[in-house]
C-alpha cells in the first residue's frame, strides 16, 4: 500500500471512530487506540500531554461530564504526514465553536502527534451564558498547563 493511501486509511478509522463516539458506541478514551506509545498530544485547556498512557488517562478525564457535548467533523485535509481535522464543538445549548486538530501520521495505522485548536475564551462564554457547571467526577485542566506545542 502506498503512502498516501495508508494515511488515507488511518484517517477514515479516525473520522468512523470519531463517528461512533458521537453516537455513544464509543469513549473518547478509545480514541487513544489510534496514537503511537510516545505520541504527543495538545490540547489548548490541559496542555501538552505525551505518552499513552497519560493520553489515555486525559481523555478519560477530560471529557467526563460533557457527554452532552458534540464535536462533528466537517471536514479533513491531507499533505504528506499531516492531516488536519475540521470540526464544531457544540454545547448543549446549541452553541457552537469552531476547531481544529493537527495530526501527523507515524506509521502502521497509528498518529504521533495531535494538536488541538479552539478558541477558550469564546467556550468559557458560552459555558458562562448556559450556566454550565461540571459534573462531579469531571478533572478540571491544571493551573499552569505545559503549553509547549513542539513536534518530538
Amino acid at each position: 500500500m502506498a503512502r498516501s493511501e495508508e494515511i488515507d486509511a488511518a484517517l477514515a478509522g479516525y473520522v468512523d471512530l470519531r463517528e461512533r463516539i458521537g453516537r455513544g458506541e464509543a469513549t473518547w478514551t478509545d480514541l487513544a487506540g489510534i496514537f503511537t506509545d510516545d505520541a504527543v498530544f495538545i490540547d489548548p485547556a490541559y496542555g501538552r500531554v505525551e505518552g499513552l498512557g497519560d493520553i489515555r488517562v486525559f481523555l478519560d478525564e477530560s471529557m467526563r461530564g460533557l457527554d452532552d457535548w458534540r464535536f462533528p467533523i466537517e471536514f479533513t485535509a491531507v499533505d504528506g504526514d499531516n492531516v488536519v481535522i475540521k470540526w464544531t464543538q457544540v454545547l448543549p445549548n446549541g452553541r457552537r465553536q469552531s476547531g481544529y486538530s493537527r495530526l501527523i501520521y507515524a506509521g502502521d495505522g497509528k498518529f504521533r502527534y495531535e494538536e488541538d485548536q479552539l478558541n477558550m475564551v469564546h467556550v468559557l462564554d458560552d459555558m458562562k451564558s448556559m450556566r454550565w457547571r461540571p459534573a462531579p467526577d469531571f478533572v478540571p485542566p491544571p493551573d499552569e498547563p505545559n503549553r509547549d506545542f513542539s513536534v518530538p
